[in-house]
């Protein structure tokens, strides 16, 4: 059984940072996308950054791009996300994702819990 645990998450004034991380366990590395995406009640879940795990290429959304940076660990069952710069519109819950294409997020198979980013000063 695939099991995606996120941790990292919490409360930051505005130009603060983050750094979140998801472990996937019981998951095959497929060579499809680790992913990480985020939500706020009353809208659809919004691509934030993937990563390739068989090239390593990573892509993210227009909003956090030159703010957020998206890795793996060596094993490529551990997927961080380092965000800088966060500002209150990115406060929501952030859901990591595995098996899944770019930002497309109907085509991950698995799901984390989330945890919750709070921006306000």
């Amino acid at each position: 059984q695939v099991q995606l645990v996120e941790s990292g998450g919490g409360s930051v004034r505005p130009g603060g940072s983050l750094r979140l991380s998801c472990k996937a366990s019981g998951w095959t590395v497929s060579g499809r996308y680790l992913g990480w995406f985020r939500q706020i009640p009353g809208k659809e879940r919004e691509g934030v950054a993937g990563i390739s795990t068989r090239w390593d290429t990573a892509m993210y959304g227009d909003s956090v791009k030159g703010r957020f940076n998206i890795s793996l660990d060596d094993a490529k069952t551990t997927v961080y996300l380092q965000m800088n710069n966060l500002q209150p519109e990115d406060s929501g819950m952030y859901y990591c994702a595995a098996d899944g294409w770019e930002l497309g997020a109907r085509t991950y198979d698995y799901w984390g819990q989330g945890t919750q980013v709070t921006v306000s000063s």
